[in-house]
């Protein structure tokens, strides 16, 4: 089933403000809880994450309200990644076959910024992240397997 959640990009606090949510809310990290970066396997051609890096969030998940999920990332400097009142918040969209995920990935970056183009990812999703021509940031995730 198709769903929307949240998307919510800290520096360094992931762990501390999901921590927090989870109590506000009173609900559990979906999945496996807390992946962290040291998780991600080795690809060829990606640069080793910094020592200090390693042990930060890469993904969380947490029900809040109504079945809605917040999720969250730390977005580590040595990743690229600079977060900025604007680019820690994504409308995260979750359809239910890669021809739809196409579909709306292409409509929103049209006259906007491709952050990442649509492709497979470790985690067994298609993957990929835009920001529109209202500097809305979206990011599209499809666990529709291959043909």
């Amino acid at each position: 089933m198709a769903t929307v959640s949240t998307y919510l990009n800290f520096t360094n606090k992931t762990e501390e403000a999901f921590n927090f949510y989870k109590k506000v809310f009173g609900t559990d990290f979906s999945g496996e809880g807390i992946m962290r970066f040291k998780d991600i396997p080795p690809v060829e051609g990606m640069p080793p994450l910094p020592e200090k890096d390693l042990n930060l969030v890469m993904h969380v998940s947490l029900p809040i309200l109504g079945g809605h999920l917040l999720m969250g990332t730390d977005a580590p400097d040595s990743m690229g990644f600079k977060v900025v009142q604007g680019n820690n918040v994504y409308i995260n969209l979750q359809p239910d076959t890669r021809k739809e995920t196409i579909r709306l990935f292409s409509a929103l970056a049209e006259g906007g910024i491709v952050e990442q183009e649509l492709q497979e990812m470790f985690w067994d999703d298609f993957y990929g992240s835009c920001q529109d021509k209202f500097g809305v940031h979206w990011m599209f995730a499809c666990a529709e397997p291959t043909s």
